[in-house]
Order: structure tokens, then sequence, then C-alpha cells
């Protein structure tokens, strides 16, 4: 009593009560300076890789193999990014990628959103087992349905098209389970209110859920964009015609067929990593914001 009367004192005289906390002790002190210390390598050993990769791109094709092991080049060559700017056929498979990876993002979110609201609204029949079998294929790595997938694809004559690029990925677990999480969360209360105003269950969705569904979109819309642009083994068995390639095949044959133009070849990578990190930066607090919420909820 006595305590809270002296802070209620020194509040109404204007002045701010002094604080309680703690002296951090030596050994608190050392424990902060390990956690320093690590979360600088830390950050030092994840950077490093793609700050030499654009240091890279500024080097000769001899001086990124030389010996002994020089981070800066002598001269800047900005010849590299020009060259491989200039490269109609990079531009082309930049275009065509990111052209694809909208289309494979927002077919996505939409069959994914669809299907997680019908797991979290809808009364159906076996829905139970249903819902468990989808969670199992979570389980499953991908290599092991490669083959069948590939047998699929070509019976339906899907193959070296844009089509096979983007529709058999489109249905996920794992974002079905994740936007799921999300739509659980929505009152109830919002549904019968559309229902009252004579909403149908498409309605309710489109107007009230979809509205809402910033939050996983954005952190699903980022995972999808992600797996289209950096995906490889599955257009290297289904894409033969080189207009067509996404960018991760141009850049293997890049290598294949211009192995001593390192440079070059970093210039190009770093290029094709700038979206991705320029998407990141973006929406870097949206995503760790709805993580932590997902994670909370």
């Amino acid at each position: 009593m006595a305590v809270m009367q002296e802070t209620t004192r020194i509040v109404l005289a204007g002045k701010e009560p002094r604080s309680t906390r703690t002296p951090r002790s030596a050994g608190g002190w050392l424990v902060l300076l390990g956690k320093v210390i690590l979360g600088a390598l830390f950050v030092i050993a994840s950077l490093f890789p793609l700050a030499w990769m654009v240091i890279a791109g500024f080097k000769s094709k001899t001086e990124v193999v030389e010996t002994p092991f020089q981070f800066f080049p002598e001269v800047w060559l900005w010849q590299n990014y020009a060259q491989i700017l200039a490269d109609p056929t990079f531009l082309r498979t930049l275009a065509w990628t990111f052209f694809g990876a909208i289309l494979f993002t927002v077919g996505s979110l939409a069959v994914n959103s669809l299907a997680a609201y019908a797991f979290a609204r809808l009364d159906f029949r076996f829905k139970g087992l249903i819902w468990t079998v989808v969670i199992t294929t979570m389980f499953i790595p991908g290599m092991t349905i490669l083959l069948t997938s590939f047998i699929v694809v070509t019976r339906l004559a899907m193959l070296d098209t844009l089509a096979v690029l983007v529709i058999p990925g489109l249905a996920s677990a794992g974002m079905v389970f994740f936007i799921r999480q999300f739509y659980l969360n929505i009152p109830k209360s919002l549904e019968e209110a559309a229902m009252l105003d004579g909403c149908g269950r498409f309605g309710i969705f489109w107007r009230i859920f979809l509205p809402l569904s910033k939050p996983p979109f954005v952190v699903m819309g980022i995972t999808a964009f992600l797996a289209y642009w950096n995906s490889y083994v599955w257009p290297i068995l289904t894409i033969t015609s080189p207009e067509k390639f996404v960018l991760q095949q141009y850049l293997a044959t890049f290598r294949s067929e211009r192995s001593t133009e390192l440079g070059l070849l970093m210039a190009g990578s770093v290029l094709a990593a700038a979206p991705v990190i320029i998407l990141f930066l973006i929406f870097q607090r949206q995503i760790i914001g709805n993580i932590k919420m997902a994670g909370l909820k």
C-alpha cells in the first residue's frame, strides 16, 4: 500500500517512477555478448554466399576461380550485368517465368482457399476421413510421385506446355491446412448474418472470407511464387523447347554451354534472385507477423 501511495504521489507531481529493473549481472552481460556474437556469425554465414555472388558478377571469368581467393575484383567489370541484360533470351525467359509464377500463385490461392473454406465451414460425408487423407499427403516426398506424375501428364498430352508447369502443383495440402487454420478463427456470426441477408455459401466465401484472407494469402502467395520461380527438376523433365524454358533451366543450360564464363553466370544468377529478394523485402513484416499469428492460433 505504501509503495502504491508513493507511486501515485510521484505521478501526480509530474514525475515518472524510478525503474525497478534489476541491474544485469556480469554473467548476464556475458550471455548477452555470446548471443550477439552468435547472431552476427549467423548473419555473416547467411549473407556471405549472396554477397560473393553479387561481387563475382563484376569479375572476369579467370578471377572468379583464381587462387588465392580474392573477395573483391581487381577491376570492376560492369559488362557482365550489361551483357546478360542485353541478352534477349534471358529477358524472354525472365518474363516467361514471371508470367507462369503469377498464374501459378493466383491459381494455387484460388484452389486451396476454396478447399480450406470447405474443410473449415462445410459439413459433408466422410469429411474427417478426407481431411486425414489430405493431411497425410504432406508427409509424402514429392520425388516419390515424380514418375507417376510424369506418366499422367504424358497421357494427358500436357508435355512441353505452360499447363504442365502450372496445373500439377496447384493443390497443396500445406496451403490448405494453413488457410483453414485462419478460417476456423473467423466468427460464425458473420456467416449467420450473411445467410439472413440471403447470401449463399459461395457468396459468403466471396464477400466475407476472401476479403479477410490477406494475412494467409500473403504468406502462401509468396511461398507459391517461390516454388514456381525456383522449380528445376519438374521443368527439366517436362519442358524441351528452349523458348519455354523457365529461369532455372536457362541458367543450367547457360552453365553447360558456357561453363568458362563464370562471371556472366554469376551476374545472371544475381538478376534471377533479385525479384525474389525484393519480394521478401517488401512483404517481410507481413510474412513474419502472419507466421507468428498462425503459430499463436
